[in-house]
Formats: C-alpha cells, structure tokens, sequence
C-alpha cells in the first residue's frame, strides 16, 4: 500500500466529515454528535471553502485529513505571521495507531518548509489531548503556554505548540 496525501475533493467530502467527528468521539473528547464543535467538525464543506483542507490516502482510501489555514484567515485560531497553522487533524479510528497521524505532520511540516515567508508551524490542542501531545513534542514542537486560551463558553483550554522551521532539515520519514 502507498500513503499519500492530496487536496481534498467534493467526492472525500463524506469520508473526512466522518473520519474527522469519528475520530474526536472514540478520542473521548466529545461524547454528544451534537455538540456544537463536532457539527463545526462535520461541515466539510465550510472548512473546504475558507481553508486549505487535505486528505491522506492509504491504497486510495481516505484514513485523516487536517486543515491549514494562515494569519488572518477564517479558519485562523492562533496563526501569527509567518506561521503556518494546522487544525483538526484526524485520522479513522480503525486505522490509528498505524502511523498516519505522523505522516501527516511530517508532511504539513516539509510543506510549511517549501513556503516563502513561512518560518514555523503551529497549533492548538486540547489540554487532555494526551497522545496528540506525544506527536508534536516527538517531532520537536514545543508548548508555548504564554499562548495558550479557553474556549469561549466551554471548560475547555487549547494549548498552543509551535515549531520553528530549520530550512535545510526535512523531517519526512519514507515507509
């Protein structure tokens, strides 16, 4: 099998809005489909239209997707200029464990590297995220809480991770 990654199409759209919900449920970070974050998760074709949306494929089926957005742009959280920011990685709970969440980063992180202007990589996650944390600190993120912020309504704070880029180091790992 080949894993690989590519924009996102109308025809994923169904795939990432179930991936993407389904893998935040089984995470134990919601439990009601009809909180309003997870509806906000499941409208793909929002997040397509204000965001740069991309899927990883394993032998041509969609296993996660994540957004990437940038300063002042609608899907921006905590992007500062220069900063590429990805959101709501997600990959199908049948298959975690597998990998797939690392490919992922390693790949919005060589593609921040391939931008002009773009000299880090950040985002945000939640504060019981503990295995995301594993993943960013693995790939040398680092917290920077003087960032960090609560959801607005919610007893939910999100961590900000941030790394800055060295141009003449990729970090992609080949199967």
């Amino acid at each position: 099998m080949s894993f690989t990654i590519r924009r996102v199409t109308a025809a994923d759209y169904d795939d990432v809005r179930r991936i993407t919900r389904d893998a935040y449920i089984h995470a134990g970070y919601f439990s009601d489909p009809d909180h309003p974050y997870v509806q906000i998760l499941s409208d793909i074709e929002h997040r397509a239209e204000h965001a740069e949306v991309w899927v990883g494929e394993e032998g041509g089926v969609v296993v996660g997707s994540f957004a990437i957005t940038f300063e002042g742009q609608r899907y921006t959280d905590i992007a500062r200029a220069g900063e590429l920011e990805f959101r709501m990685l997600a990959v199908d709970p049948a298959v975690q464990r597998g990998g797939f969440g690392r490919r992922m980063v390693e790949w919005i992180i060589d593609y921040a590297r391939a931008l002009d202007g773009i000299d880090a990589v950040s985002l945000t996650s939640g504060s019981d995220m503990v295995r995301a944390h594993r993943l960013y600190e693995s790939l040398g993120f680092e917290r920077v809480p003087s960032r960090d912020w609560w959801v607005r309504d919610e007893d939910i704070q999100l961590w900000v991770f941030r790394l800055g880029l060295q141009p003449d180091r990729t970090v992609t790992s080949r199967p």
